[in-house]
């Protein structure tokens, strides 16, 4: 098996069980059993733990945002792709094994003491917040609306991951509505 078979292998599997039953719980030989990669190719990919953590919340970070670009870009109005973020989110929010946000999860579990994966979380949450700020500018709306836009959809994925229910994304999306002043 070439190394880039073995790698997304590795992600695969450190993605399910990192996502599904959290960072700490889960040890290298639980990634070592989930993908088929023999723990010697494991740790030449990832010599640390740690270094697996980072790549995980990359590649989850370019498909998350990937998704919701693409759900968002699938309505023609400029205002309404706003509004189609809280969409997207609710769906999200009712996909088998949801858990809530990967990165604030990450965060809560590590924040505290991997600079890397402090890094990937900022990254993400900047990343979300620029999208964001550019979906609020292309409708034409003060650049002041992304900040509390971001505040909702940020409140909404912890209440969701807690609560186990798709409606803080509905709730969202009403209190956005009434930022932007639309029906």
């Amino acid at each position: 098996m070439d190394s880039a078979v073995a790698r997304e292998r590795v992600l695969d599997a450190a993605e399910e069980l990192f996502y599904g039953r959290g960072i700490q719980s889960v040890g290298m030989d639980a990634v070592r059993g989930a993908s088929g990669v023999s723990l010697k190719r494991l740790y030449q990919l990832f010599p640390a733990k740690e270094q697996l953590v980072e790549a995980y919340l990359e590649r989850r970070d370019e498909r998350w945002r990937g998704r919701l670009a693409a759900h968002v870009e699938r309505e023609a109005d400029p205002e309404r792709r706003i509004l189609a973020v809280f969409d997207w989110l609710e769906e999200w929010f009712g996909e088998e094994g949801f858990r809530g946000c990967a990165w604030i999860n990450s965060y809560g579990e590590l924040g505290a003491t991997s600079d890397r994966v402090v890094a990937q979380v900022r990254a993400h949450k900047r990343a979300f917040g620029d999208y964001l700020a550019s979906l609020v500018a292309d409708a034409g709306r003060p650049a002041a609306l992304a900040a509390p836009l971001f505040l909702l959809a940020e409140g909404a994925m912890v209440t969701a991951g807690i609560t186990g229910s798709t409606r803080p994304a509905a709730e969202a999306r009403d209190a956005a509505r009434l930022l932007l002043g639309s029906r």
